[in-house]
């Protein structure tokens, strides 16, 4: 497998951690955003004594100076960027007539308007190297809607959109541009919703229990390789049953 560049936003959760082991594994060298330096360095401490290196840039995403100048010390350090996956998001959930204007913008501009910020600045040297692969991940609730997530649906079903119509202006020059939509996953933020909670979540999921991160790493890394070339514009939803959509 050739090596690559490969970015992950909000690769220091609980799917981004799990996307940034899976590439590494790969063999591709990989880099990742913070905005707190001491959490960051934990973070990056405990990759490392598990054998990962990975390169990591302060930058908030829902700022697009911010995020170029994250992009260029990204190219600086590491290489042109091959591999994009917009992965941060963030949850400011409540009933619409009760949400404020901040909790709307904040979502939208985590987990909508970053894909631009972080993807314009790399789209044009993957145009010029005639190859480049962008992943979006976006959410089960992005497909089928989620009581008090208006913000959140609003946004992540904006992420396919957004997939689409890059695919469609970017196939003749060799990127692929597809969607991940995981359902609910055991990361810290859903297992620390109240055990009633969540017992319910998983009486409505076929297979019986929640994703585990790794099992979404490994659908977007399957996005990501040279064999997957005809495959762009692409949602793959990995809910375990959860919602079936064509």
């Amino acid at each position: 497998m050739t090596q690559r560049t490969a970015l992950v936003t909000g690769g220091t959760g609980g799917i981004g951690s799990a996307i940034v082991r899976y590439l590494a594994g790969q063999g591709h060298r990989v880099a990742t955003n913070y905005r707190d330096p001491d959490k960051a360095e934990a973070w990056r401490k405990a990759m490392a004594a598990d054998g990962i290196e990975v390169c990591m840039v302060q930058g908030d995403v829902c700022d697009p100076t911010a995020s170029e100048a994250m992009i260029r010390a990204i190219e600086e350090k590491c290489g042109p960027i091959d591999i994009l996956v917009n992965n941060a998001g963030i949850t400011r959930d409540t009933t619409f007539h009760k949400m404020t204007y901040q909790q709307w913008t904040e979502v939208i501009n985590t987990n909508l308007n970053a894909c631009f910020n972080v993807t314009r600045p790399v789209i044009e040297g993957m145009r010029a190297r005639k190859w480049g692969r962008i992943v979006q991940i976006s959410s089960i609730n992005g497909q089928k809607g989620q009581y008090g997530q208006a913000n959140y649906a609003a946004a992540k079903a904006g992420m396919h959109g957004f997939t689409i119509s890059l695919a469609q202006e970017n196939a003749k020059f060799g990127i692929t541009v597809n969607t991940v939509s995981p359902g609910y996953v055991g990361t810290d933020m859903v297992m620390a919703v109240p055990e009633e909670v969540r017992e319910k979540i998983v009486a409505q999921i076929p297979v019986g229990r929640l994703g585990r991160p790794d099992e979404i790493a490994h659908a977007v890394a399957f996005f990501t390789g040279d064999q997957a070339a005809w495959i762009t514009g692409a949602n793959l939803a990995i809910n375990g049953g959860h919602y079936m959509g064509w």
